[in-house]
Parts: C-alpha cells; sequence; structure tokens
C-alpha cells in the first residue's frame, strides 16, 4: 500500500456468491469503488470469499484496477501489459512481483522528493519572489488610484513605471525563470 494505515491489522472484506462485497468493519455492502478509495487512504484490507474463506484479494485488485481501465483511467500502457502477459510462464515469471513492488516505491519515493522539490521551489525560490513582486504590484496600482470627494471619481496617484524599470524586472523575471528550470531538469534526472 502507497501510505500506511492507522488501524490495527487489515478490514475483512467477504465477498458473496451474489457478488457483494461486506464490510465486517462497518457492518454494511461496499462497492469496488469504496475498495479502491481504501487503497488510495493507504487502509489495509483483505477480501476473503464468503463460502470458502479463501483470500481472493488480488483477484478483487486486479478488478479495480480493470474497472478504472475501462473507465478510461489509464495508465498501463499496451506495451507494457503485452510484456507483462508474455513474462506468464516464462523463466523469469517468480522474479517480476519482486521487481515491480521495487520499482513502485522508487517511483514512491522520487515522487516525494519530486513534490518536496516543487514546494521548496515555490515557498522560497523563483516563483516566491515572483508571487510578492506580483502582490507588490497590486498594492501599488492600488494605492496608486485614491477616491477623491463624495462623489467617487478616481484620479492616478503616482507615475507608472518607466520602460527600462519594466524590461529590467522582465529580466530578473527570465532569469529566475530560467534558474527553476534547471532545478527542474536536474530532478528530472
Amino acid at each position: 500500500m502507497a501510505k500506511s494505515s492507522n488501524t490495527s491489522g487489515p478490514v475483512v472484506i467477504k465477498k458473496y456468491a451474489n457478488r457483494r462485497l461486506y464490510n465486517t468493519e462497518s457492518s454494511s455492502y461496499i462497492t469496488l469503488d469504496f475498495l479502491a478509495q481504501m487503497t488510495r487512504d493507504g487502509r489495509e484490507f483483505k477480501v476473503v470469499d464468503a463460502k470458502t474463506e479463501e483470500d481472493i484479494t488480488h483477484n478483487i485488485l486486479t478488478q479495480i484496477i480493470m474497472e478504472e481501465e475501462n473507465r478510461g483511467q489509464t495508465m498501463l500502457p499496451v506495451g507494457f501489459l503485452r510484456e507483462l502477459i508474455s513474462l506468464y510462464g516464462d523463466s523469469m515469471q517468480a522474479m517480476v512481483p519482486q521487481y515491480l513492488e521495487a520499482s513502485m516505491e522508487a517511483f514512491r519515493s522520487n515522487q516525494a522528493q519530486f513534490r518536496q522539490a516543487m514546494q521548496g521551489a515555490f515557498a522560497g525560490g523563483p516563483f516566491a519572489d515572483l508571487a510578492k513582486r506580483n502582490m507588490d504590484m497590486m498594492e501599488a496600482a492600488a494605492e496608486a488610484f485614491k477616491v477623491r470627494g463624495a462623489g467617487g471619481k478616481v484620479a492616478p496617484a503616482a507615475k507608472p513605471a518607466e520602460p527600462a524599470e519594466a524590461k529590467d524586472e522582465l529580466a530578473a523575471l527570465k532569469e529566475q525563470m530560467a534558474a527553476l528550470q534547471a532545478k527542474l531538469d536536474k530532478i528530472g534526472d
């Protein structure tokens, strides 16, 4: 699972012959969508056949993936699926599950690092400076117009920035964007 659960032990879900799923924790019938959300929330669950007590979690998780793929939420490219199918019965089949789990763990780790880097870039990097400058310009624009008398007419109180100042500011913003792009390129490597 992507996240750890804050409860002890997996929730037991029973699947009945009529294809209904029963959550033993909440004593209610649930859907595959509910199980998908539990997975996203990091809740551990185990699906068992109500009659035989056989663990069918793998089958249900595969069914959830198929439902998502059928809704247009495709993540599995055709080439990947073909390669996966070709590995069934191959001498390397036993190694595939461990390889895929390790690959997903590496992906999760990289994803977390990327998110942290992006948060850092927006928190104190060029985008933070850009946002501050935009706020300063908005405040300056608001100050530039003052209300005169009861009629509510407005008149400019300050002259606009000189073209040279605007060009300097634009050049500085371009430099900051280039620096951010370089950081993103480093993260992608």
